[in-house]
């Protein structure tokens, strides 16, 4: 009888102790927005190690919270997908500033939080409701989509050009194409069969409050094309749609529907400063404890 060979042996790794939170993001309810898993006091650690831990975890998103290197900045964040890290994200924001200020976090300047992350600052505050909201960082990408694009991704999506009002770059560092639909019922029709080979989002208007448009968030990926809530795509969409007036200044976006999720995105455009559209919603932190990754 031949044995196999015995497995390549090797040292194990010191552990460190880290604060975790897992932050249920864009609803009141536990479990029904999109979560995020943070790990608190994440200096010290390696990109190496934060991708893994990402992986780790398979959530859309793992974030860690770093000293900043800004001094206008109250922390700063590193925002991991399991294939990647991205400049920015709008649920990982919200979910990890609710982290931050749950664990005792104390902002420079009352009322208002300052997040350092690759897209550089983000400010963050809460909101009339008391929901906490960030401003929508600038395009990196704007305008008309090329036929073609949007010919493909209406395809991707099983969706035919009827359904089709508009469409424009959304993009605030992941790269959303934004297709305005004519009804929230094309949104929630649209199905991925196949592979998508963009960020697409989808946006139609509502007649059934208390949500005013729903909307849909395709990616591509091996993790499942579909985002359950997403605050930089609605972060983009408003942006756009409200200054081409198809949106007024404050409006409430529905998403999550078509997976069993009850996701509310509150988008609202500053009155003192016109070009500043605030995303908020609700967070609820649903796990917290310690977690043992290596020290680096």
């Amino acid at each position: 009888m031949v044995l196999p060979p015995k497995p390549e042996s090797r040292p194990t790794p010191t552990l460190s102790s880290r604060p975790f939170s897992q932050v249920n993001v864009f609803s009141a309810q536990p479990v029904a927005g999109n979560p995020v898993a943070v790990v608190h006091r994440a200096d010290g650690m390696d990109e190496a190690e934060m991708a893994a831990f990402a992986r780790w975890t398979n959530l859309s998103e793992t974030t860690f919270l770093l000293a900043p290197t800004d001094p206008a900045a109250d922390y700063r964040l590193r925002i991991f997908t399991p294939g990647g890290e991205l400049p920015f994200a709008g649920h990982p924001t919200l979910g990890s500033a609710h982290a931050w200020l749950a664990a005792g976090g104390r902002p420079a300047s009352a009322g208002t939080v300052i997040q350092e992350c690759a897209a550089g600052l983000i400010t963050l505050r809460r909101d009339n409701a008391g929901r906490l909201a960030f401003a929508a960082p600038p395009l990196v990408r704007s305008g008309p989509v090329d036929s073609a694009a949007v010919e493909l991704a209406l395809a991707e999506v099983g969706l035919e050009p009827a359904d089709l009002v508009d469409a424009a770059w959304v993009d605030n560092g992941p790269g959303w194409m934004g297709l305005l639909l004519r009804d929230a019922e094309a949104v929630l029709r649209a199905r991925v069969d196949g592979v998508i080979t963009a960020d697409i989002g989808l946006v139609g208007p509502s007649s059934a409050g208390p949500a005013d448009v729903e909307v849909r968030a395709f990616v591509p990926g091996a993790d499942g094309p579909e985002d359950p809530v997403t605050g930089s795509l609605n972060a983009g969409l408003a942006q756009w749609l409200m200054g081409t007036g198809r949106m007024p200044g404050n409006y409430i976006a529905s998403q999550g529907t078509a997976l069993g999720r009850y996701g509310r995105v509150h988008l609202d455009r500053d009155p003192q400063d016109p070009g500043t559209v605030w995303v908020g919603g609700e967070c609820v932190t649903v796990v917290e404890g310690t977690v043992h990754l290596p020290a680096g």
